[in-house]
């Protein structure tokens, strides 16, 4: 048997030396052990000692020993009652503290103050609704505990925490006597609905009665930075230094992070020059404010300073990394990694960090093995790896890891489900995407109560990816809101597949509906409007852009209406368009042509074309394939010759294209030109034979 320190048998008849025993144990065995050693050698249960012994229990997770020593107790007092069912919701068992809670009503045991937050906790903990909690107070009510403040402020978190501010406000008014606590309770309903006003106005009648306290300061500021409203930061500034609370370094961390998300560059310094007791959560918020602007530089400097005054904690080196992955500098986020592991600042979501920024950067071997470091793996470690994948185009590898999350049970959220349809849209796994599509509806997250644009609109791209542009439509007219984004993702669909009279008459609808397209909306128009032969149409779109919607072309734009004109036979029209372009014609518009005038076999345009091609990216395999082409069709076989001689001195290799298709179990098999490694490969051919010579019919 393991003993704790001191112990001593004989002793054990003393009281206060039970006490001390039991207060030594250090793990679960060890308390079952001494208490069992008392009841041996005293003979005889000790009353007094019976609720340490219930609590120890509670906090080595044995809440089963803890409810066999209550059960032994002939005639447990309130105390102790109120002891075992907080024993049980700490444990998490929720169904078994209420129905101590009944069986307590049922043997008529008094309650006091302290029997119905708990109680309250478990009702609330359980997800119900204020009709519960309300059923609690009437209990309380008719036990004489109505106007007991400290029953009264949990009932007013309670009421909060349901989403009745209304019942909550009622019982505060009704409250013959309240306290900081009641007041900051109610002040924390409101801003926690995002009503500012009105919390600043119960702030204000606050002050008539009693001076708020530093955690009534820190409510407001809260809720000062989460609705972006500064109208109220700086009379709470003004007051926290006329109270004195300034003093506090929460309110002083708070006010600066009011400012760090509210104010300018000026007030954001002129704050923090004037802070005496600078700690790591003022620093972390500095670096904080120049991350979201986007100043790696300053992130940087500012880090260094800071090491020079207080270490760095693993958040701040969180916001250093995060700042470094918007910007890609691989070097100094692998400096800070080795830093992290050597100061032992590593925490899950300081390697979750890490993951994003390797993933980023390209270097997915890295993110995967930090993935595989991380012990406790929660739905943002998953997704974060999920979208790395899908980053760097490893859509296969993406949804292997979403079957692997599934097994472990972790839960996807809306992003890491976006992110899935994304794999699904790339790879063209229509049976596959509509599976997930399935999963979100059986998840609401597309229901009215929940909307959620984004994951509605990767759900269309998804199926206009994968053929099905029917269905993309039916998802996009269910849409309670429809963003420019879903739009113009609807009218990209119906240009990609050749509908462009119906990408028009959505445009036109869009328009009616009042919402406002942008630069992006009139590009996929003007590609639908290509891709149809639609040149009047699409001229139209293209004049309108700034005289109608106020939106200046640039040279995405011009590039399409080039590839509409040359798409439609006139070439002299496409080149006028370059030549008189203000901005500078690159290598895709000329592309856009030198396309245009082999398909017409224009000899002279498609040279020109070619020549500026060449001058722009020599190197470009891509192009110089196109050049090859170009003079192929009209039997320059010199030139091609030329051509391909050049490429094979510089090692310009046009990397193959791959596709993909869907079988009927739900396997994706990739494949390249020419492919001939598939182990059905004799009969995949002879289908292909099969479905050239149908073409050739029908054509």
């Amino acid at each position: 048997m393991i003993h704790p320190p001191g112990w001593d048998s004989c002793l054990l008849r003393n009281q206060g030396y039970r006490g001390s025993v039991l207060d030594s144990c250090q793990d679960l065995q060890t308390l079952r052990q001494v208490h069992a050693r008392i009841l041996v050698s005293t003979g005889f249960k000790p009353p007094s000692l019976l609720s340490k012994v219930i609590t120890l229990y509670s906090r080595f997770n044995g809440v089963e020993s803890a409810a066999l020593v209550f059960r032994s107790i002939q005639e447990p007092n309130t105390m102790l009652w109120n002891l075992i069912i907080k024993s049980h919701v700490d444990s998490g068992l929720l169904g078994s503290a209420l129905l101590l809670y009944k069986k307590m009503l049922e043997l008529g045991v008094s309650h006091d103050c302290f029997t119905f937050p708990i109680v309250n906790r478990a009702v609330l903990l359980l997800g119900s609704d204020a009709t519960y909690s309300g059923m609690v107070h009437c209990v309380a009510i008719q036990m004489g505990f109505g106007m007991d403040v400290y029953v009264g402020n949990t009932m007013i978190d309670v009421y909060v925490k349901c989403g009745r501010l209304d019942y909550a406000r009622k019982l505060f008014d009704e409250m013959r006597q309240r306290d900081l606590v009641s007041w900051t309770s109610m002040i924390s309903g409101y801003v926690s609905e995002g009503n500012v006003a009105c919390g600043f106005s119960l702030f204000s009648e606050m002050r008539r009665e009693l001076e708020p306290n530093a955690v009534t300061m820190l409510v407001m500021l809260q809720g000062c930075c989460d609705t972006e409203i500064s109208v109220y930061g700086e009379p709470l500034h003004g007051y926290g230094i006329k109270s004195g609370l300034l003093g506090d370094g929460s309110v002083q961390n708070s006010i600066f992070r009011m400012y760090a998300k509210l104010g300018t560059v000026d007030q954001v310094q002129d704050f923090f020059g004037q802070l005496d007791r600078r700690d790591v959560v003022s620093w972390n918020i500095r670096i904080s404010f120049y991350s979201w602007r986007g100043d790696v530089v300053k992130v940087r400097d500012l880090f260094h300073e800071m090491q020079g005054e207080v270490a760095p904690s693993s958040e701040t080196l969180t916001l250093v990394i995060s700042a470094l992955t918007k910007h890609g500098i691989l070097s100094q986020g692998e400096s800070l990694h080795c830093l992290a592991t050597k100061s032992g600042l590593c925490d899950d979501v300081l390697q979750t960090s890490l993951l994003d920024f390797y993933a980023k950067c390209g270097k997915l071997g890295n993110s995967d093995k930090l993935f595989r470091e991380i012990p406790h793996r929660n739905s943002i470690t998953w997704g974060a790896m999920m979208f790395g994948f899908i980053q760097n185009g490893y859509f296969n590898e993406a949804v292997g890891l979403f079957g692997r999350m599934q097994a472990e049970g972790v839960e996807p959220g809306a992003e890491i489900l976006r992110s899935l349809v994304d794999a699904f849209a790339n790879l063209g796994a229509l049976k596959l995407g509509k599976g997930i599509h399935g999963c979100i509806i059986r998840k609401s997250f597309c229901e009215a109560k929940k909307c959620n644009t984004h994951l509605e609109t990767s759900l269309i791209n998804m199926y206009i990816r994968c053929g099905s542009i029917s269905t993309a439509r039916v998802c996009f007219s269910r849409m309670l809101i429809r963003d420019v984004v879903a739009w113009t993702s609807m009218i990209e669909g119906y240009g990609s597949h050749g509908l462009g009279l119906e990408a028009l008459k959505l445009f036109d609808l869009m328009i009616r509906e009042g919402t406002k397209p942008n630069s992006v909306t009139l590009l996929s128009l003007l590609s639908a409007c290509s891709h149809s032969g639609l040149v009047t149409e699409g001229c139209e779109a293209f004049c309108s852009m700034k005289w109608k919607f106020g939106i200046e072309p640039d040279l995405d734009h011009y590039t399409s209406i080039v590839d509409l004109l040359g798409r439609s036979g006139k070439l002299k029209e496409a080149l006028v368009v370059i030549m008189k372009m203000v901005i500078f014609p690159d290598s895709r518009i000329w592309g856009a042509l030198l396309s245009g005038s082999r398909i017409y076999g224009r000899r002279d345009v498609g040279e020109f074309a070619a020549q500026r091609l060449l001058e722009l990216e020599p190197d470009n395999v891509g192009y110089c394939t196109l050049l090859s082409n170009a003079q192929a069709s009209v039997g320059e076989w010199d030139e091609v010759e030329e051509i391909r001689r050049v490429m094979k001195e510089r090692d310009l290799k046009k990397k193959p294209g791959w596709s993909c298709i869907e079988a009927e179990e739900g396997r994706i098999y990739g494949f390249v030109s020419g492919d001939r490694s598939h182990h059905q490969m004799e009969a995949i051919y002879e289908v292909l034979e099969y479905l050239s010579r149908m073409a050739q019919g029908f054509s």
